[in-house]
């Protein structure tokens, strides 16, 4: 199957949301939140991470996260995750009870595909202030993509690891060569060259497949995989990329908000006092999602 029918029947199969200009949403991917060992990437963010999500919270965003957000090629124990970082599904609980959490699986997270597996795993997780087991995302169901409907136009969320062969149809390779070759030499520095995120050649290849998928389209693309934003010009081919919560001293994400789009980037801060916080900064936009659609109809 090629790259094109791979999205196109990702796009056939997802579920539809509409959105309009009251929506508040907020897209992440590639948290790759781990059991907080030396390869646990997440790690280094995870403050970070937790002050946005309380924002975006205080705020009433919806969050859905567009892929990898646990990462289970490294882990084979979802609750070695949950345990090292409990405040963070305390916190995802919290917008799932509110309705306002949505789940797409990536390539690291593939096996959230299995139903059995996200009855057995994200039903319930251990809240380690006393000790108990409590609901976590009781009947959630995990999506491959989801569909956004402004108006008459679609905006297309998946993880965007379908065209990568190793990462779709032989994801148990390679989660095998991940968990037992990689993420060992991980843990004394050795960084994995097969990923699509840390491999120029193979991040451009898979960008350029998922960019001619939105262009023979007509469709508003949002994905991850690769870790690098992408934030195209009104009337350029409409790719977005969120980019990643581990990137080295700050996490990405795109926001749409009042009828806009956004790509965003949270990082610890100095004031002039020395105080440290956690701030917010736009790198593209905010345009409006009528200027992309209108350019292209």
């Amino acid at each position: 199957m090629t790259a094109y029918k791979k999205i196109n029947r990702v796009f056939k199969s997802s579920v539809h949301i509409p959105i309009d200009d009251r929506s508040r949403i907020v897209l992440i991917s590639d948290c790759h939140r781990g059991d907080a060992d030396n390869s646990d990437d997440f790690a280094q963010n995870q403050n970070v991470y937790f002050a946005a999500l309380t924002k975006y919270f205080e705020e009433d965003f919806t969050y859905i996260e567009i892929g990898d957000g646990d990462e289970m090629w490294k882990n084979k124990n979802f609750s070695n995750i949950t345990d090292q970082h409990s405040d963070v599904f305390w916190l995802l609980n919290k917008f799932y009870k509110n309705c306002r959490f949505i789940m797409i699986y990536g390539n690291h997270d593939m096996i959230k595909k299995k139903r059995e597996w996200v009855q057995k795993n994200l039903t319930a997780f251990r809240d380690d202030r006393d000790d108990s087991h409590v609901p976590l995302f009781p009947n959630i169901h995990v999506h491959e993509g989801i569909i956004l409907d402004y108006k008459n136009n679609n905006i297309l969320l998946t993880h965007g690891h379908q065209i990568d062969l190793i990462n779709s149809q032989w994801w148990r390779l390679g989660r095998f060569l991940v968990r037992h070759l990689w993420r060992p030499l991980e843990l004394i520095g050795v960084k994995d060259p097969t990923s699509a995120s840390r491999n120029q050649n193979k991040k451009i290849s898979v960008e350029k497949k998922l960019s001619e998928w939105a262009a023979k389209e007509h469709k508003m693309l949002v994905v991850g995989h690769t870790h690098r934003p992408a934030f195209p010009n009104v009337g350029d081919t409409m790719y977005f990329n969120d980019g990643s919560v581990v990137h080295p001293r700050c996490m990405t994400a795109i926001e749409i908000s009042g009828g806009t789009i956004a790509l965003v980037k949270w990082s610890v801060k100095t004031r002039p006092s020395g105080v440290l916080y956690v701030g917010r900064d736009v790198l593209a936009g905010p345009n409006r999602l009528d200027e992309f659609f209108g350019f292209d109809n």
